[in-house]
This record gives C-alpha cells, structure tokens and sequence, in this order.
C-alpha cells in the first residue's frame, strides 16, 4: 500500500449556484415585473403574426392558384381487366390457392386479392413475379 498517505478533510466551502434564467425565463411574465421593479430598462415589441400559421396563407400564391385552376381529374392507374383475368385463370390452372401465390412471391395474400379484384395499383416488379410463379405471361399478348 505504498503510496496512500494520511486521510486529510477538506474544510473550504462549498459553493453551489443556480443557472442563469433561460432566454425563455427572461421573457416570463414574473420576471418582467421584477426587473420594472428594479427599475431596469425594458423594452418590448408586438410581433407581426406571432404563433400563427397566417402568413404563410395569407396571400394567393401562384401555385394556390395554379391548383385552383387545375381542372383535371387525376386517378391512380388500376390493374387491368385483362391482367385480373389471366391472374386468376393462370392461377387456378396451377391449382393455387391466393395464400400460397403470394408466399412463392414473397408478398402478402393482400396484394394477390388486390391484383385479382383489380384494385392494385400495377407494380412490374410484382407482375413479374407472378409471371415467373405462375409460368405464363400476363401482360401483354400470350
């Protein structure tokens, strides 16, 4: 224990210390009268459109009214009839049922109803799945 000599105490204090108010506490209310009845300066300002979401809506911009012009009516592209069809049909040839389809595709049985009911939105990537699953062509021409 070479090297450990005497316990000595400490005896100089100790001195612990708030923090500094936050900009946040400066602002507060209480702190604003204490500081009016210190006799400090203060200064205070209105803010133009302080805590709201006005200005960002406050004019007509161009794309607001490029949007409120816009006539035409947009729709997500739907599998097609022809594609639904061969799916199914393709499908019950092999004697699948919708499950075991999209679990040889690695998809849930979901996405299998949705293309059958034609709901899907088409995703190649998933029709080519099928088309390898299955062993025929489903888009196009057979």
């Amino acid at each position: 224990m070479a090297g450990i000599g005497p316990i000595r105490q400490d005896w100089e204090p100790v001195v612990v210390r708030k923090k500094a108010p936050t900009a946040a506490a400066k602002k507060d209310e209480k702190a604003v009268n204490a500081a009016r009845r210190a006799g400090a300066e203060i200064e205070t300002m209105k803010k133009y459109n302080a805590g709201t979401n006005k200005a960002a809506s406050s004019g007509t911009s161009l794309n607001t009214k490029r949007l409120d012009d816009d006539t035409e009516n947009l729709a997500h592209e739907r599998v097609p009839s022809d594609l639904k069809k061969n799916l199914m049909q393709a499908r019950l040839d092999k004697k699948m049922t919708q499950a075991q389809l999209a679990q040889m595709i690695n998809e849930k049985p979901q996405v299998i109803q949705e293309y059958e009911s034609g709901k899907a939105i088409p995703n190649q990537q998933i029709i080519g799945k099928l088309e390898r699953a299955l062993g025929t062509k489903l888009r196009g021409k057979k």
